[in-house]
């Protein structure tokens, strides 16, 4: 099956920035993707690239087998973004904006969609009113609408909810997961990491113009979940004493950082002859592990990926 989004080699600079260094990714269709990273990182540069508003300067993009380059009126059609700016015309009624929004993809015929669009984004009170006199979150909810009104199977959301009350932001993911399982793929950039964690179902982090970690957000998770072990021995085994918390006479407490060093210490308890009393496993929140993934991720191998990327 062709893929969603698919992006190879691409990388982008303006003057003196390198904003995208390389960057290959791949979205299957129908998946709930995360795509985060600090400021600057090059999430909107890359989300631009796809849909057409800057050019890369190597590399290939392509939006369900449409190279966004050459074959750009398809790419664009299969393709619905919600910037992160808030971008209107003051001079035209919520209505009238979708309307004119469904022109450019050549709808006539689309009013029923766009009555269900106001219906679920709660701005069905708010049809008849000009842009300019609408809140900044009312002006959000135009912008997603902008951005479904011609049903694209891939939708973009670039911090979607910034700025937006909880109540519409509840409304807004039940609808944007109703989409996601009629089969449409959303990707979404946002600062508020645990939108992102219950969301979606893999994650790709950006630093720097790069991917430094990408993987499935449970697994993403597991990598920096912590374990506590218990001994009772005269002593622990001396490669081991650093991650020793506390000592009460012969029971020993280590603190081990990833699950990966679990096998490590098993092997050196065993050629001492100790068993371990008790085991605890501490679970971590993507929070943590993606500041963790930034604190780790500025070295990188010959092939310019991130040490800290994880095995497939």
């Amino acid at each position: 099956m062709t893929d969603a989004v698919e992006v190879r080699a691409v990388a982008r600079r303006f003057g003196s920035v390198q904003a995208l260094a390389g960057v290959d990714l791949s979205v299957a269709q129908g998946e709930f993707f995360g795509l985060l990273g600090p400021n600057g990182a090059g999430k909107t540069t890359l989300i631009s690239i796809l849909a057409g508003l800057v050019r890369a300067d190597r590399g290939v993009a392509r939006v369900l087998g449409h190279d966004v380059a050459s074959d750009y009126r398809q790419a664009r059609r299969a393709l619905g973004v919600v910037p992160q700016e808030l971008v209107f015309d003051p001079f035209f009624t919520v209505r009238e904006t979708l309307r004119i929004q469904s022109g450019y993809f050549g709808l006539r015929r689309n009013d029923a969609w766009i009555d269900e669009l106001l219906h679920h984004l709660d701005l069905t009170s708010k049809a008849d009113a000009n842009m300019r006199s609408l809140s900044g979150g009312m002006k959000r909810r135009v912008l997603v609408g902008q951005a479904l009104v011609h049903k694209p199977p891939v939708i973009v959301l670039d911090e979607p909810t910034a700025g937006v009350d909880v109540e519409l932001r509840q409304s807004l993911w039940a609808f944007i997961r109703r989409l996601n399982g009629d089969g449409h793929t959303i990707i979404l950039t946002t600062h508020y990491l645990e939108e992102a964690e219950a969301l979606c179902h893999r994650i790709a982090m950006m630093k720097a113009g790069r991917i430094v970690a990408l993987d499935t957000t449970q697994r993403l998770l597991s990598r920096f979940g912590s374990l506590t072990v218990r001994l009772s021995a005269s002593r622990v085994p001396e490669a081991w004493r650093a991650h020793v918390t506390r000592d009460e006479g012969e029971v020993h407490y280590l603190e081990l950082d990833a699950y990966a060093e679990l096998e490590g210490l098993l092997a050196a308890l065993r050629e001492d002859g100790i068993a371990i009393d008790e085991m605890r496993v501490a679970g971590t929140d993507l929070e943590q592990a993606f500041l963790r993934i930034m604190a780790g991720s500025a070295t990188t191998d010959d092939a310019g990926v991130a040490a800290v990327l994880p095995e497939a």
